[in-house]
């Protein structure tokens, strides 16, 4: 029989078990079952990576991260907690496909409260569950799906956007119109990704909370701000000398350079142990494991983008250095590639032939402009021009004036080459890949044009799950039609030919 200094009456019970259900943070290690990734049946309690973002977290919240760290489990576990504790509460979770909604709705969500315990249930009964929505007896309510298009949030949480900006860029768009517009100020919006390389909204919202943060500027409650979880933070993350030894581990001298720059801009020590599991990784993921294990933000958007059509090119070409400082040659001419937009952006790539390289020395683009605006801009860069090459549309005739644009352009002293059409996108996409290997680009001056041939990808076919034989038409593809342009001017050339021997033009007035 348990002694008398040991009994607890009914009523102190009852007072403690308010006092915990009363503290989040208790709830949070106490009531909810997860199973792990080997399907078994676990208490969920918050890693180290969850429980510094449950302390940190901001009202709109970008979190950039490595893989495996259990970001999704942990936002919806805390989002399942507040709705049971919270009366009247709309929640949201939006995943980037209905695979993986469903697979958050039944593992993540369903799961935890059918694995509670049978009294706190009674407690707080569900009223539905059905369409991935489950509705509680207190006026709260959770569903996951793959959009939010109207209704008023509380609480808004978003699962590999980088992913939804990159394969459905319109949904992406909906989401910062809609979803997220409808999540009341003072409530709690959280965005989760890994990096799709320098490109879409999550970019977009990463960097602007960075230039935030670097200009010393406060993070309001309607401004987002960025949590980056590194690879090398993983306590986890580490092999032992005999494994290390047994996986025949060995560091090269670029090796060594890399870890002590991490070390010295992330100001960390990186253990033996750690240096060693990233080899490990790296072997199996090659170039990959920035993006899944990345150990600085910048590296994360590095990473190569999934259906991009010059990703083997930039990881050569970024390689071997040749995204630089790239001087101007005052005795070489620079000839301009364009492509001209409709109703987009037109692009102006500026390159000069040094002999068997290919020097990108600038890059513009603008839209809603007539040729008086470019011709403006060419006076102003001040270069000394040989050729201007324009696509094969240039010679168009226009309903209005009955004049080309070739015709127009002439009259205010550009004097266009037309560059013949490949009637394959994909010869003039191989054309492009072929010159790339002769390319050096500005980094400052071409520094937008690169981003655009980096992001330069296929479409994406969502019905059959994979990625159509054409490009996507975006925000990049007017960059990279342009340097097509370029590329296909120069195909058939032995580094200069005709492109670099006809004297050099001038419009009245250049330099």
């Amino acid at each position: 029989m348990m002694s008398s200094n040991l009994e607890i009456s009914q009523a102190e019970l009852n007072e403690r078990l308010y006092e915990c259900l009363s503290d989040k943070e208790w709830r949070l290690k106490n009531l909810y079952a997860i199973t792990d990734k080997n399907a078994r049946h676990i208490p969920f309690v918050p890693n180290w990576a969850q429980e510094d973002f449950y302390e940190v977290r901001h009202f709109l919240s970008l979190i950039l991260k490595a893989r495996q760290l259990g970001f999704t489990t942990g936002v919806d576990i805390d989002m399942l907690d507040d709705c049971l504790f919270i009366s009247n509460l709309r929640c949201g979770i939006i995943a980037h496909n209905l695979k993986d909604a469903q697979t958050i709705f039944e593992d993540k969500i369903k799961y935890a409260y059918d694995n509670l315990d049978d009294d706190l249930k009674a407690a707080i009964p569900l009223l539905k569950d059905t369409d991935m929505t489950l509705k509680f007896a207190n006026g709260s309510s959770i569903s996951v799906s793959t959009s939010f298009r109207s209704g008023t949030l509380q609480r808004l949480h978003i699962s590999e956007f980088a992913k939804i900006c990159a394969k459905y860029p319109h949904r992406a768009k909906e989401i910062i119109t809609g979803a997220i517009q409808a999540v009341t100020k003072g409530q709690y919006v959280t965005i989760e990704s890994t990096a799709e390389g320098r490109s879409g909204k999550f970019w977009e919202m990463c960097k602007e909370a960075m230039d935030r943060l670097l200009a010393g500027l406060g993070f309001g409650p309607l401004d987002f701000k960025l949590f980056f979880y590194a690879w090398w933070e993983h306590p986890k993350y580490i092999l032992t000398d005999a494994e290390a030894k047994e996986s025949g581990i060995v560091f090269t001298p670029k090796d060594k350079e890399y870890f002590e720059q991490v070390e010295d801009e992330c100001k960390t020590n990186l253990s033996y142990g750690q240096r060693a599991w990233y080899i490990a990784k790296r072997r199996l993921l090659g170039e990959d494991i920035k993006q899944e294990f990345p150990s600085t933000v910048d590296e994360a958007f590095e990473a190569t983008i999934q259906g991009a059509y010059f990703s083997e090119q930039f990881k050569k070409i970024r390689r071997e250095g040749r995204i630089c400082a790239v001087p101007v040659l005052d005795s070489i001419p620079v000839n301009t590639y364009w492509d001209l937009g409709m109703n987009d952006l037109n692009t102006i790539w500026f390159v000069q032939t040094v002999g068997r390289e290919r020097h990108v020395i600038d890059y513009h683009e603008a839209s809603g402009e007539g040729f008086a605006y470019y011709a403006q801009v060419l006076d102003d860069k001040g270069y000394r021009y040989g050729e201007h090459h324009g696509p094969h549309d240039i010679k168009v005739r226009e309903l209005g004036t009955g004049k080309s644009r070739k015709e127009r352009a002439l009259e205010l002293g550009i004097a266009f080459e037309t560059v013949p059409r490949i009637e394959n996108k994909l010869d003039s996409i191989e054309a492009a890949r072929t010159v790339l290997g002769e390319c050096w680009f500005d980094e400052e001056r071409t520094g937008d044009g690169v981003i655009h041939l980096e992001n330069y990808r296929k479409e994406w076919n969502d019905n059959l799950g994979t990625y159509r034989s054409r490009p996507l038409h975006d925000k990049h593809a007017n960059g990279a039609d342009g340097f097509q342009t370029f590329a296909t001017a120069v195909k058939d050339d032995q580094y200069g030919g005709r492109a670099w021997t006809k004297p050099v033009q001038k419009r009245r007035g250049w330099a």
